[in-house]
């Protein structure tokens, strides 16, 4: 789901939250990645979306949402810092036995 946020605010473009809900929904119907009913996916979406703002990777004006610079690079180091984690825990866990 934040995937599919990042990407469509990777583009240059300023969206309304249903717009951009509308985007993210198509996108992952496209995937075969819609699990559970269309309103939990737009609350998850609104809270994920609020989490970019709090990161300072998104910006909100009024009831607008754009994508700021370095919002795609951001979320590759937050996924590549949870692999690292996983994997270190994996090792020890592996190590302790």
């Amino acid at each position: 789901m934040t995937d599919e946020l990042v990407n469509v605010l990777s583009k240059p473009e300023t969206y309304e939250f249903n717009t951009l809900f509308g985007l993210v929904y198509d996108n992952l119907k496209l995937k075969n990645a819609v699990s559970g009913g269309e309103e939990m996916l737009r609350l998850r979406s609104y809270e994920k979306l609020q989490n970019l703002v709090s990161r300072g990777l998104c910006a909100k004006v009024g009831k607008t949402y754009r994508g700021l610079e370095g919002l795609r690079a951001a979320h590759n180091a937050a996924i590549a810092a949870r692999s690292a984690a996983v994997v270190a825990r994996t090792t020890a866990a592996a190590a302790a036995r």
